[in-house]
């Protein structure tokens, strides 16, 4: 099986590798569900304020893959993401080439949306391309996009942890106003959505820079072949080189994409169905869809017993239930009168050597079992103090340490970040 980290998250597979970390498939203990988790490689102050960054983004959107949780355990830290199965825009355009134009338009009017939530936040994710646009394997569905990797995004207004003059982001994918140092926008980030949307229409990577040139020089070009012109005028209006002429918002670009796909024609006869793959594969042996099968073999074990006691005895024995105190002289069963009434005051100075007599309970008001500790006169006292005992415990310092440990690093690289700023 595979390593359990911070005592909840199983890690099974590696299934991609981000720029700061490794993401592996994992089984949440807790929640009972696989889940995708991405650890840090690297332990530099750098790094791991990036990771703190991404790790506490939180926005619920159908179409944006945030990060969930995260633990910390010893010298290694993690968060986790609903695993999505379907590869990347990439895997898509690498099975099927260039793709139908009323599909881009779906593809890009989800993207369109997940980034308007993403850019209500305040945050501009700066790292827009096929690679980290993910699908859900939905057949030959309704397609179902999820904008993840937010490695390298930060809010508007906040620190930058690198240099003015030092480009972060995937060339090719760069805004002109990126190229040249400008703060992080969220025209930035439109821009790069229209090259995404060519990207799905052509089936290769477009030449931004000279795309960008031909702009500059000759204004709005013409339609490639193969786009439909109202398509194009919304991809135009995301590639304007000067941000201030294009879209300001994703919200008005996807009203502007809703109005071209009124104008685009019907899909063809025989246009072929594009089917989202399950990218991942299945699961290693040991792992079945309900969790680890070690846990489907011995899970139901430990229920059984919790459901036996209240059909038993108090004290857990299986034996006959010790006989009632005052029916003894009542009852006119013929095996009953074999041990008459007046032989019990008899062994009555005896009570403590009751094994000898299997009728010693009827003396006492306590279980038949009591027979067998009635020996020990102080047994009694032992459950008393049991109630103090039990406390809850606290996170194990394999834990706590390694969690401090990495709050206090990161408050000392956030007041040192302000300080270079």
């Amino acid at each position: 099986m595979g390593e359990v980290f911070a005592g909840r998250y199983e890690l099974i597979d590696p299934i991609g590798r981000g720029g700061v970390g490794a993401v592996w498939r994992a089984w949440d203990h807790r929640r009972r569900r696989y889940v995708a988790a991405k650890v840090l490689q690297q332990s530099d102050a750098h790094t791991l304020l990036r990771f703190v960054r991404e790790q506490a983004l939180r926005i619920d959107h159908p179409h944006v893959l945030a990060p969930a949780s995260w633990a910390a355990d010893d010298d290694k830290v993690l968060f986790t993401m609903d695993l999505v199965s379907g590869g990347s825009l990439a895997h898509v355009i690498g099975d099927y080439g260039p793709l139908p134009a009323r599909f881009v338009c779906t593809l890009l009017d989800q993207l369109l949306s997940g980034l308007a939530a993403v850019h209500a936040e305040g945050v501009v994710h700066r790292d827009i391309k096929p690679a980290n646009i993910l699908m859900e394997a939905t057949g030959t569905g309704r397609p179902h996009l999820r904008l993840s990797d937010f490695g390298i995004s930060m809010r508007k207004g906040e620190p930058r942890l690198t240099e003015t003059n030092y480009v972060v982001g995937t060339p090719g994918y760069f805004a002109p106003e990126q190229m040249l140092g400008a703060e992080p926008d969220f025209t930035a980030d439109l821009f790069a959505v229209g090259l995404v949307g060519l990207y799905l229409l052509e089936g290769r990577k477009p030449d931004s820079q000279a795309l960008i040139e031909h702009f500059a020089r000759h204004g709005t070009p013409g339609a490639p072949q193969g786009i439909p012109e109202p398509l194009w005028q919304v991809l135009a209006g995301l590639l304007q080189p000067d941000p201030q002429a294009r879209f300001r918002t994703a919200t008005g670009a996807r009203k502007a994409l809703s109005a071209a796909v009124e104008a685009l024609p019907d899909a063809g006869q025989g246009e072929e169905p594009v089917e989202i793959f399950d990218q991942i594969g299945p699961l290693p042996a040991g792992f079945g869809p309900a969790g680890p099968q070690r846990d489907q073999q011995t899970g139901a074990a430990p229920e059984q017993p919790a459901a036996q006691p209240p059909a038993a005895s108090r004290t857990g024995s299986f034996h006959l239930a010790p006989p009632p105190q005052q029916t003894a002289p009542q009852q006119p069963s013929p095996q009953r009168t074999v041990p008459p009434a007046p032989v019990l005051p008899e062994p009555a100075p005896v009570p403590a050597h009751a094994p000898s007599d299997p009728t010693a309970p009827v003396r006492y008001e306590q279980p038949q079992t009591r027979a067998y500790t009635a020996q020990q006169q102080h047994a009694p006292v032992a459950p008393a103090p049991a109630p103090a005992v039990r406390t809850r415990p606290g996170p194990p310092p394999k834990v706590a340490v390694p969690v401090l440990i990495v709050a206090l690093l990161c408050f000392a690289v956030g007041i040192w970040a302000l300080t270079q700023a």
